[in-house]
């Protein structure tokens, strides 16, 4: 039932902003704004009892005075008139309610007292809600904006819960910035109904998600979430960034959303059971995602070409210490497979395979194919160091034709520069090959391809 619910709530026909207003900067313009993006999808109503007009458009006084039906409302009204609107809500017979606005279990006694009976006059009708206190949610695939965001991602295969909106933003505008998309976003701030658990086993079963990462301060029922996590991390790859680690982060979460932060350890334990990926920083985990959602995952057998031997070392040093396994290739495999003697000036064949500074891209493909070819090898790390005669985009060009020959074996690249490999990252990316501007990023994204 609430898998239908949230179906329902992600791809509403109608949808009623109570609080619209068409005052720029405000949290009711922001709603407007991003909910007219979609109008085509969907028929989208105006409430606030002091406006006549919003953005030239028809404003009800109430939800009650839409003659159609209401499938999700989304409220942006102060805390202290919450109450008539959501009975009102109850009376619309509405399917599912996300609340924008603060001031409730986060903020004290008082505020505990009407989230409560927000949540019962919602259950007792069976209408879902989302928040309160939070950004609100996304859905690319159907073009919904249901939220205050400042930024409306492009499709992709990375959906995102977040108990904070501010970091959410963050997390979308990195990845926007970085050509990445999003299938879903969901900001769930107090999760006074709908919690974590709920939105991953919805988003377990969600075919346009591929990797579901999230930020928590504290889960409401651990057994719960550990249940449903351990199914749907069977499915698909699960990442969490965890926050609260500290006696002051715990205060801090309290105060944020009205969270209980328990002991790190536990978590890390709980979700290390249950399959998730833990993710210490913000850009790790968008690292980690970006690698999981463009790549298919393998076993441990790492392989490294580069053209510059000790950024060779440096990535040899990471992967050890990440518990990556450098796969055993010798001399006589490497120069087996280079048939045309194209490595003929490279002296050492091994693995990590030192091509050399001076190496023009048809040598960085006879390596890679001497890697790819080779079944000990389970995954590729490609390094570029950029030297007078590299050339990045034609090498990212042949990545992305050998990326097609060797669609099952991941490859992931490491083009260390700025300005000279800007093109030639926008060919691997645009083309779905990963590629991070530092080692140990790259090594720490491999990690998360590893099947346990």
């Amino acid at each position: 039932m609430m898998k239908k619910t949230l179906n329902k709530i992600f791809n509403p026909k109608s949808v009623a902003i109570i609080g619209a207003k068409d005052d720029k900067g405000s949290v009711g313009f922001g709603l407007v704004k991003n909910l007219l993006e979609g109008e085509e999808k969907r028929s989208i109503y105006f409430v606030n009892p002091s406006r006549e007009k919003v953005c030239g458009r028809e404003v009800y006084k109430k939800i009650g005075d839409i003659k159609g039906k209401v499938d999700l409302a989304v409220i942006a009204v102060p805390v202290d008139f919450i109450i008539p609107v959501i009975r009102e809500c109850v009376e619309k017979n509405v399917l599912g309610v996300i609340i924008i606005s603060a001031g409730f279990g986060e903020s004290g006694e008082k505020g505990e007292k009407i989230e409560k009976e927000v949540l019962f006059l919602l259950q007792k009708a069976k209408i879902s809600l989302i928040g309160p206190n939070c950004l609100g949610i996304l859905n690319t695939q159907v073009d919904l904006n249901a939220s205050f965001a400042p930024i409306s991602p492009k499709k992709g295969g990375i959906s995102f819960l977040s108990q904070s909106g501010a970091l959410m933003n963050s997390f979308v505008d990195v990845a926007t910035t970085n050509n990445i998309g999003f299938a879903k976003l969901v900001s769930y701030g107090n999760e006074a109904d709908l919690e974590l658990s709920d939105y991953i086993l919805f988003l377990g079963d969600d075919p346009d998600t591929k990797v579901i990462c999230f930020y928590v301060e504290a889960i409401k029922d651990g057994r719960k979430f550990m249940e449903i996590a351990k199914e749907v991390s069977k499915k698909k790859p699960i990442i969490a960034l965890k926050s609260g680690r500290t006696k002051g982060g715990q205060e801090a979460a309290a105060t944020h959303t009205g969270s209980i932060a328990g002991d790190y350890q536990v978590y890390e334990t709980a979700f290390r059971q249950s399959g998730v990926i833990m993710a210490d920083t913000l850009e790790e985990m968008f690292d980690a995602a970006k690698a999981l959602v463009m790549q298919p995952r393998c076993f441990n057998g790492l392989g490294i070409v580069t053209n510059g031997g000790g950024a060779g070392v440096l990535a040899v040093d990471y992967a050890e210490k990440e518990g990556l396994v450098l796969a055993e290739i010798g001399q006589e495999e490497i120069e087996k497979s280079d048939k045309k003697g194209i490595l003929k000036s490279v002296t050492v064949k091994r693995n990590p395979l030192d091509i050399i500074g001076d190496a023009l891209p048809d040598r960085y493909v006879a390596g890679l194919e001497a890697f790819l070819s080779n079944e000990k090898v389970k995954v590729v790390l490609v390094i570029e160091t950029t030297q007078i005669v590299t050339e990045p985009v034609e090498n990212a060009k042949n990545i992305v034709a050998l990326k097609a020959k060797y669609p099952n074996k991941p490859i992931v690249c490491c083009f260390l520069g700025g300005d000279l490999v800007k093109e030639a990252v926008s060919v691997l990316e645009d083309n779905g090959i990963p590629n991070y501007s530092e080692l140990r990023r790259a090594i720490k994204a491999i990690k998360n391809l590893i099947k346990v």
